[in-house]
């Protein structure tokens, strides 16, 4: 609302100056003095006017500069953790891994056993791993036997035969002349004394070495040096009843 005229201060200080400045009097007829040389002061401050209405909004200012980064929150609780998802597909075949190394090789295997042949009194097994004719003696020990001594025909038979048909051509038997040149002895230590069955021309041993015996897949028999290897014959007593 805007104030009266009759309010305004500078309404009343120009009104008062013409006032003077024509002398009007009482009878509202100019004086006879045009100008005058006093002072004229303001009048007194006016009451407050009341309050006008609100203008309209401005125009938006310039933005501001960019204020300096604030300081690091606090870190927040840990939340629960959320329900397990569902599997997924599954993936491609991978490629083939390296090669590994190879392993350490096996130990040596216990000697094998070619079947079995018998006769009233005894098992015969032909052991077939090399070892010198003193190995298989102790061998056939180990395994509650001794080194075959074919003491008659029939028993020669048997072994010549297993010989030739497990497709041998030699063996170890248990006949030597290792205590004396010449005096064969089986491995039980009795003498060899009615049955032989060698080969022509044998025994023969002209270095002093061949002190030991061989059956022949033929069945005979040949002196041959004991340090020799070769597959040989173990011999079983059956258990009587």
């Amino acid at each position: 609302m805007k104030k009266p005229l009759w309010k305004d201060e500078t309404f009343l200080l120009l009104f008062l100056v013409l006032v003077q400045a024509f002398g009007l009097d009482d009878d509202n007829r100019p004086a006879t003095e045009v100008c005058s040389t006093h002072t004229i002061l303001p009048g007194p401050k006016g009451d407050q006017g009341e309050k006008g209405d609100q203008g309209e909004m401005g125009k938006h200012g310039k933005v501001g500069p960019t204020g300096s980064k604030g300081e690091k929150g606090a870190v927040g609780d840990i939340g629960d953790q959320g329900m397990m998802g569902k599997i997924g597909p599954i993936g491609k075949k991978g490629d083939k891994g390296v090669k590994g190394l190879s392993g350490i090789s096996g130990g040596k295997g216990k000697a094998v056993l070619a079947g079995i042949r018998e006769t009233e009194e005894k098992y015969y097994y032909i052991v077939q791993e090399e070892k010198s004719y003193k190995d298989a003696v102790i061998d056939c020990r180990i395994r509650d036997g001794i080194l075959a001594m074919p003491k008659d025909e029939a028993a020669n038979a048997v072994i010549s035969d297993y010989v030739s048909k497990s497709g041998l051509f030699r063996v170890f038997i248990g006949l030597s002349d290792t205590e004396k040149e010449g005096q064969f002895m089986y491995a039980d230590r009795s003498p060899l004394q009615d049955y032989s069955n060698w080969k022509e021309g044998e025994p023969q041993d002209p270095s002093g070495h061949e002190d030991c015996v061989e059956m022949l897949s033929t069945g005979k028999w040949n002196d041959t040096e004991c340090h020799l290897t070769m597959f040989f014959v173990c011999e079983f007593p059956k258990k009587r009843k």
